[in-house]
């Protein structure tokens, strides 16, 4: 039940009409999260593989992006978008929790989208079937960093306060295993051992994004978490280009 909120909950596909879901299980879908990125990333993947058959691969790139989006329903961008205008225009713990409260974008949201996917199209570069297998691993290992904060970081703010109306709980044993599972085993299996060294740069940007919550913040919020899931992506792609 708890893998079937997270596909309800990260996703715009009508995974509802399969069960109800009892509200307790939204609690803990950051662990699964990974796993819908099996569904996104190989979605991308796969819209990146037909599309290079008659376009060139950076339309057919922006193409997959596009796909991304519409199934997430823009999910983790906004949550980008807020944490740029928070982290930018806030100065304080409360006036940064309140601006990324905002439905407003401001100035910083933004400049951090322009930024983020004016380097997303770097990856072109690639030949298709790396680009293909990148995005895929990519997707799931970002999903994997970014669930890191439940673990890290407690809660920001109260749980009537929150967007999505939940809080979500530390992950136990059995959860850590699966998210790890689910985060890492797509990029073992089809990167070659010498691109493992991409996962570093994610690392780092999570480190640092901890540590920037820790100070500013005391915590952690869903935009948050969104951010951090494309910042990591980003940087892991970033890093496997260089590598390659």
């Amino acid at each position: 039940m708890n893998l079937l909120a997270a596909f309800i909950f990260f996703t715009r596909l009508p995974f509802w009409k399969l069960k109800e879901v009892p509200s307790e299980c939204f609690k803990h879908v950051v662990p699964y999260w990974p796993l819908v990125g099996w569904l996104t990333g190989g979605i991308m993947a796969g819209t990146l593989w037909l599309t290079t058959q008659v376009m060139p691969v950076t339309w057919a790139w922006i193409l997959a992006i596009v796909f991304r989006l519409l199934v997430t329903g823009c999910l983790h961008e906004d949550g980008l978008a807020d944490f740029f205008d928070g982290f930018g225009g806030g100065t304080t713990r409360e006036r940064t929790l309140t601006i990324m409260k905002d439905s407003h974008i401001g100035t910083y949201g933004v400049i951090g989208l322009i930024i983020y996917f004016l380097m997303m199209p770097q990856l072109t570069s690639l030949s298709v079937p790396m680009l293909c297998t990148l995005v895929f691993c990519g997707d799931c290992w970002g999903k994997f960093c970014a669930s890191q904060l439940i673990n890290f970081l407690p809660y920001a703010r109260k749980e009537e306060e929150s967007k999505a109306k939940v809080v979500y709980n530390r992950m136990n044993g059995y959860e850590r295993v699966f998210n790890l599972v689910g985060g890492l085993l797509p990029a073992i299996i089809l990167l070659p051992a010498t691109l493992w060294l991409g996962f570093v740069g994610s690392i780092l940007i999570l480190a640092f994004l901890v540590r920037l919550m820790k100070r500013r913040l005391q915590g952690y919020t869903g935009d948050c978490c969104g951010a951090t899931f494309l910042l990591c992506e980003l940087a892991f792609y970033l890093c496997t280009i260089i590598l390659v």
